[in-house]
Protein backbone atom coordinates (compact mmCIF):
# COMPACT_ATOMS: atom_id res chain seq x y z
CA UNK A 1 0.00 0.00 0.00
CA UNK A 2 1.37 3.51 -1.14
CA UNK A 3 0.76 5.21 2.20
CA UNK A 4 2.88 1.99 4.69
CA UNK A 5 5.24 2.45 1.53
CA UNK A 6 5.37 6.01 2.77
CA UNK A 7 4.85 6.78 -0.99
CA UNK A 8 1.75 8.68 0.03
CA UNK A 9 -0.06 10.72 2.80
CA UNK A 10 -3.28 10.31 3.72
CA UNK A 11 -6.15 11.86 5.65
CA UNK A 12 -8.89 10.84 7.83
CA UNK A 13 -11.98 13.29 7.63
CA UNK A 14 -13.94 12.63 10.32
CA UNK A 15 -15.16 15.81 11.78
CA UNK A 16 -17.36 18.09 10.38
CA UNK A 17 -18.22 21.75 11.53
CA UNK A 18 -21.32 20.52 13.55
CA UNK A 19 -19.70 17.32 13.91
CA UNK A 20 -17.22 16.84 16.13
CA UNK A 21 -17.28 14.45 19.59
CA UNK A 22 -20.97 13.19 18.21
CA UNK A 23 -19.66 11.29 15.52
CA UNK A 24 -23.41 9.97 15.21
CA UNK A 25 -23.89 13.04 13.91
CA UNK A 26 -22.16 13.67 10.95
CA UNK A 27 -24.15 14.54 7.19
CA UNK A 28 -22.08 14.25 4.96
CA UNK A 29 -23.95 11.95 2.42
CA UNK A 30 -23.15 8.87 0.47
CA UNK A 31 -25.95 7.76 -1.33
CA UNK A 32 -25.27 4.97 -4.06
CA UNK A 33 -26.28 5.06 -7.62
CA UNK A 34 -24.67 1.71 -9.29
CA UNK A 35 -21.24 1.64 -8.95
CA UNK A 36 -20.95 4.61 -7.28
CA UNK A 37 -21.50 6.71 -4.46
CA UNK A 38 -22.28 10.19 -4.95
CA UNK A 39 -20.56 12.42 -1.53
CA UNK A 40 -22.10 15.84 -0.78
CA UNK A 41 -20.48 17.20 2.42
CA UNK A 42 -18.08 19.47 4.62
CA UNK A 43 -15.43 18.47 6.92
CA UNK A 44 -12.85 20.66 9.02
CA UNK A 45 -9.48 19.96 11.15
CA UNK A 46 -8.87 17.84 9.26
CA UNK A 47 -5.18 16.63 9.66
CA UNK A 48 -3.37 16.29 6.22
CA UNK A 49 -6.37 17.81 4.44
CA UNK A 50 -4.58 20.08 2.33
CA UNK A 51 -1.23 17.86 1.42
CA UNK A 52 -3.23 14.15 1.83
CA UNK A 53 -3.03 12.27 -1.71
CA UNK A 54 -6.59 10.49 -0.25
CA UNK A 55 -8.69 10.64 2.38
CA UNK A 56 -10.67 8.44 4.44
CA UNK A 57 -14.05 10.17 4.28
CA UNK A 58 -16.91 8.87 6.79
CA UNK A 59 -20.20 9.28 5.10
CA UNK A 60 -23.67 8.13 5.77
CA UNK A 61 -26.31 6.64 3.26
CA UNK A 62 -28.88 8.82 5.22
CA UNK A 63 -28.31 11.96 7.52
CA UNK A 64 -31.30 10.97 9.56
CA UNK A 65 -29.61 7.26 10.37
CA UNK A 66 -28.02 7.36 13.58
CA UNK A 67 -24.94 4.90 14.07
CA UNK A 68 -26.58 2.46 11.24
CA UNK A 69 -26.05 3.16 7.48
CA UNK A 70 -21.84 4.78 8.17
CA UNK A 71 -19.67 4.22 5.22
CA UNK A 72 -15.95 4.67 5.04
CA UNK A 73 -14.75 5.72 1.36
CA UNK A 74 -11.48 6.86 0.14
CA UNK A 75 -11.48 9.53 -2.26
CA UNK A 76 -8.54 10.33 -3.76
CA UNK A 77 -7.12 14.16 -4.20
CA UNK A 78 -7.83 15.25 -7.96
CA UNK A 79 -11.77 13.59 -7.74
CA UNK A 80 -13.60 16.15 -9.25
CA UNK A 81 -15.93 17.52 -6.45
CA UNK A 82 -13.35 16.62 -4.15
CA UNK A 83 -11.92 20.75 -2.80
CA UNK A 84 -9.57 21.91 -0.12
CA UNK A 85 -11.68 25.08 0.51
CA UNK A 86 -8.69 26.38 3.27
CA UNK A 87 -5.70 25.46 5.06
CA UNK A 88 -6.51 26.31 8.72
CA UNK A 89 -4.06 28.31 11.29
CA UNK A 90 -3.90 26.67 14.91
CA UNK A 91 -2.28 27.21 18.02
CA UNK A 92 0.10 24.39 17.78
CA UNK A 93 1.21 21.50 15.78
CA UNK A 94 2.70 24.29 12.56
CA UNK A 95 4.03 21.22 10.92
CA UNK A 96 1.38 19.27 10.71
CA UNK A 97 -1.07 20.80 8.13
CA UNK A 98 -5.16 21.10 9.03
CA UNK A 99 -7.66 21.78 6.52
CA UNK A 100 -11.52 22.08 5.62
CA UNK A 101 -12.78 19.47 2.78
CA UNK A 102 -16.01 20.10 0.36
CA UNK A 103 -17.53 16.99 -1.33
CA UNK A 104 -19.82 18.52 -3.37
CA UNK A 105 -21.37 15.77 -5.92
CA UNK A 106 -18.00 13.67 -5.75
CA UNK A 107 -18.34 10.47 -7.22
CA UNK A 108 -16.28 7.59 -5.93
CA UNK A 109 -16.05 4.07 -7.00
CA UNK A 110 -17.98 1.69 -5.05
CA UNK A 111 -14.46 -0.49 -5.10
CA UNK A 112 -13.15 2.45 -2.90
CA UNK A 113 -15.22 1.03 0.03
CA UNK A 114 -13.65 0.18 3.00
CA UNK A 115 -15.12 -2.58 5.17
CA UNK A 116 -18.54 -3.93 4.40
CA UNK A 117 -21.40 -1.58 3.37
CA UNK A 118 -23.19 0.13 6.19
CA UNK A 119 -20.35 -1.29 8.87
CA UNK A 120 -18.52 2.05 9.03
CA UNK A 121 -19.31 3.21 12.71
CA UNK A 122 -18.31 -0.13 14.03
CA UNK A 123 -14.84 0.05 11.60
CA UNK A 124 -14.32 3.70 12.89
CA UNK A 125 -14.75 2.75 16.67
CA UNK A 126 -12.38 0.08 16.27
CA UNK A 127 -9.89 2.51 14.42
CA UNK A 128 -10.32 5.33 17.06
CA UNK A 129 -8.83 3.09 19.94
CA UNK A 130 -5.51 2.53 17.84
CA UNK A 131 -5.10 6.18 17.07
CA UNK A 132 -5.81 7.27 21.23
CA UNK A 133 -3.46 4.26 22.02
CA UNK A 134 -0.57 6.02 19.85
CA UNK A 135 -1.67 9.35 21.46
CA UNK A 136 -1.21 7.89 24.86
CA UNK A 137 1.95 6.71 23.68
CA UNK A 138 3.16 9.69 21.87
CA UNK A 139 1.93 12.31 24.65
CA UNK A 140 4.15 10.18 27.79
CA UNK A 141 7.06 9.87 25.19
CA UNK A 142 6.86 14.05 24.43
CA UNK A 143 6.62 14.71 28.31
CA UNK A 144 9.54 12.65 28.99
CA UNK A 145 11.65 14.26 26.63
CA UNK A 146 10.47 18.20 28.07
CA UNK A 147 11.10 16.64 31.06
CA UNK A 148 14.82 15.46 30.64
CA UNK A 149 15.24 19.12 28.99
CA UNK A 150 13.93 21.02 31.94
CA UNK A 151 15.87 19.22 34.33
CA UNK A 152 19.24 19.79 32.15
CA UNK A 153 18.18 23.82 32.10
CA UNK A 154 17.90 23.44 35.71
CA UNK A 155 21.30 22.05 36.51
CA UNK A 156 22.86 24.89 34.59
CA UNK A 157 21.25 27.94 34.95
CA UNK A 158 22.32 29.78 37.64
CA UNK A 159 20.01 31.96 39.98
CA UNK A 160 21.28 33.73 43.50
CA UNK A 161 24.97 32.03 42.75
CA UNK A 162 23.89 28.85 42.48
CA UNK A 163 22.00 26.28 39.91
CA UNK A 164 18.28 26.62 40.25
CA UNK A 165 18.15 22.35 40.48
CA UNK A 166 19.78 23.30 44.12
CA UNK A 167 16.23 24.97 45.29
CA UNK A 168 13.76 22.99 47.10
CA UNK A 169 10.92 24.17 44.74
CA UNK A 170 12.27 23.77 41.52
CA UNK A 171 13.61 20.30 43.13
CA UNK A 172 9.85 19.58 44.17
CA UNK A 173 8.58 20.25 40.41
CA UNK A 174 11.10 17.95 38.99
CA UNK A 175 10.22 15.11 41.29
CA UNK A 176 6.43 15.83 40.32
CA UNK A 177 7.33 16.02 36.73
CA UNK A 178 9.15 12.57 36.90
CA UNK A 179 6.83 11.19 39.39
CA UNK A 180 3.86 11.92 37.12
CA UNK A 181 5.42 10.70 33.69
CA UNK A 182 6.90 7.23 35.41
CA UNK A 183 3.14 6.61 36.96
CA UNK A 184 1.63 6.86 33.49
CA UNK A 185 4.29 5.87 31.27
CA UNK A 186 3.90 2.08 33.30
CA UNK A 187 0.42 2.15 32.62
CA UNK A 188 0.32 3.33 28.94
CA UNK A 189 2.98 0.47 28.10
CA UNK A 190 0.76 -2.19 30.51
CA UNK A 191 -2.43 -1.19 28.08
CA UNK A 192 -0.10 -1.37 25.13
CA UNK A 193 0.54 -4.84 26.20
CA UNK A 194 -3.22 -6.19 26.18
CA UNK A 195 -3.70 -4.55 22.75
CA UNK A 196 -0.76 -7.02 21.48
CA UNK A 197 -1.71 -9.51 23.17
CA UNK A 198 -5.25 -9.23 21.08
CA UNK A 199 -7.25 -7.95 24.38
CA UNK A 200 -9.68 -5.14 23.47
CA UNK A 201 -8.96 -2.71 26.49
CA UNK A 202 -11.32 -0.39 25.88
CA UNK A 203 -11.49 1.53 29.44
CA UNK A 204 -7.81 1.29 29.69
CA UNK A 205 -7.23 2.80 26.24
CA UNK A 206 -9.00 5.77 27.42
CA UNK A 207 -7.66 6.01 30.69
CA UNK A 208 -4.42 6.07 29.21
CA UNK A 209 -5.24 8.44 26.85
CA UNK A 210 -6.80 10.87 29.27
CA UNK A 211 -4.03 10.47 31.82
CA UNK A 212 -1.08 10.79 29.42
CA UNK A 213 -2.69 13.70 27.52
CA UNK A 214 -3.18 16.02 30.59
CA UNK A 215 0.22 15.13 32.08
CA UNK A 216 1.57 16.34 29.09
CA UNK A 217 0.01 19.67 29.33
CA UNK A 218 0.92 19.61 33.17
CA UNK A 219 4.85 18.74 32.25
CA UNK A 220 4.96 21.21 29.37
CA UNK A 221 3.48 24.07 31.46
CA UNK A 222 5.85 23.29 34.34
CA UNK A 223 8.46 23.34 32.31
CA UNK A 224 7.97 27.00 31.41
CA UNK A 225 7.78 27.98 34.82
CA UNK A 226 11.32 26.55 35.50
CA UNK A 227 12.60 28.36 32.45
CA UNK A 228 11.02 31.41 33.75
CA UNK A 229 11.38 34.20 30.68
CA UNK A 230 13.48 31.68 28.54
CA UNK A 231 10.03 29.27 28.89
CA UNK A 232 8.08 31.64 27.18
CA UNK A 233 10.56 32.58 24.20
CA UNK A 234 9.84 30.95 21.06
CA UNK A 235 13.96 29.92 20.76
CA UNK A 236 13.44 27.60 23.68
CA UNK A 237 11.71 23.96 22.87
CA UNK A 238 9.18 24.05 25.76
CA UNK A 239 6.80 26.68 24.44
CA UNK A 240 6.48 24.63 21.74
CA UNK A 241 6.13 21.59 23.59
CA UNK A 242 3.32 23.52 25.73
CA UNK A 243 1.46 24.34 22.28
CA UNK A 244 2.07 21.16 20.44
CA UNK A 245 0.59 18.99 23.64
CA UNK A 246 -2.39 20.81 23.98
CA UNK A 247 -4.05 19.05 21.31
CA UNK A 248 -3.86 15.87 22.46
CA UNK A 249 -6.52 16.73 24.81
CA UNK A 250 -9.23 16.98 22.06
CA UNK A 251 -7.95 14.68 18.98
CA UNK A 252 -8.72 11.54 18.75
CA UNK A 253 -11.66 12.04 21.18
CA UNK A 254 -11.79 15.03 24.24
CA UNK A 255 -11.31 14.44 27.72
CA UNK A 256 -14.96 14.47 28.38
CA UNK A 257 -15.59 11.67 25.93
CA UNK A 258 -12.99 9.80 27.15
CA UNK A 259 -14.74 9.98 30.86
CA UNK A 260 -17.90 9.25 29.02
CA UNK A 261 -16.59 6.06 28.00
CA UNK A 262 -15.01 4.99 31.30
CA UNK A 263 -17.52 6.02 32.93
CA UNK A 264 -20.09 3.43 30.68
CA UNK A 265 -17.31 0.46 31.25
CA UNK A 266 -18.17 0.96 35.06
CA UNK A 267 -21.92 0.95 34.05
CA UNK A 268 -22.15 4.35 35.39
Amino acid sequence: MPAIRGEQIAALAITEPDAGSDVAGITTVARRYGDEFIVNGRKIFITNGARCHWALVVTKTDRDRGHSGFNLLVVEKGTPGFEVTRTLKKLGMHSSDTAELLFEDCHVPVANLIGEEGEGFKNLMWELQGERMIAAAGAIAGAARVFEYTMEYARNRKAFGQPISNFQVIKHKLVDMGTKIASVQAFVYQTAKLWDQGEYPVREISQAKLLATQVACEVADEAIQVLGGHGYMSEFPVERAWRDARLARIGAGTDEIMKEIIAKSYGL
